[in-house]
């Protein structure tokens, strides 16, 4: 997420559209603030569980808003949609999608990443995802989850804990084709360095 290099020039020149919450942080600053500070239009901002700055609690529906610090609109993915609809995206070129996970099955963060995907698929926008490191990535245990099982707090045939960072889970959901239909997203992963 910290490789502005790489993602800079990807941004500069697009309407852009942020998944993120309270971990999309560099040092100490918010990626909707350094990328409105280096010049990029940022459209809207998505927001999932939590909330885009991260002060809603567990399982608080969330509705849409603004930002009161960068006055960007924020719709909610976690309260009447799950899923960013046609019009959302209609006027985007591109989604960032930033969101530390802990790399267990139920977090909602990775089902809010598959309908984003799913959306981005259907309207034949590009998702760019920053990854970061998975602090249980060297840990994998738990049953496979039970297709018939499906749900937002399960939406993947993956253990319930499953040692993947976001990027390696985004490329599996692709690659698996798991968001159906013969979709895929147009996908690229900025990914770790050195891990």
């Amino acid at each position: 997420a910290e490789q502005l290099n790489l993602l800079l020039p990807k941004l500069h020149g697009k309407r852009v559209a942020l998944v993120v919450n309270h971990t999309a942080t560099i040092k100490q600053t918010h990626l909707a603030d350094t990328l409105k500070s280096a010049g990029i239009t940022i459209v809207r901002i998505f927001g999932p569980e939590h909330g885009f700055r991260g002060e809603a609690p567990d399982g608080a529906l969330i509705q849409d808003s603004v930002d009161a610090k960068t006055q960007i609109p924020v719709v909610s993915l976690y309260g009447k949609n799950k899923k960013p609809t046609a019009e959302h995206l209609q006027d985007l070129d591109v989604v960032v999608f930033d969101i530390q996970d802990v790399g267990a099955r139920f977090y909602t963060y990775i089902s809010t990443m598959h309908y984003v995907m799913e959306a981005c698929a259907e309207h034949h926008k590009q998702l760019i995802i920053l990854d970061r490191p998975n602090p249980n990535g060297s840990y994998v245990d738990g049953p496979v989850l039970t297709p018939t099982l499906k749900s937002f707090v399960g939406m993947h045939p993956i253990p319930v804990v499953h040692g993947l960072t976001i990027g390696e889970l985004a490329t599996m959901i692709n690659g698996e084709g798991w968001l159906g239909d013969n979709k895929k997203c147009d996908l690229e992963i900025i990914t770790l360095k050195n891990w």
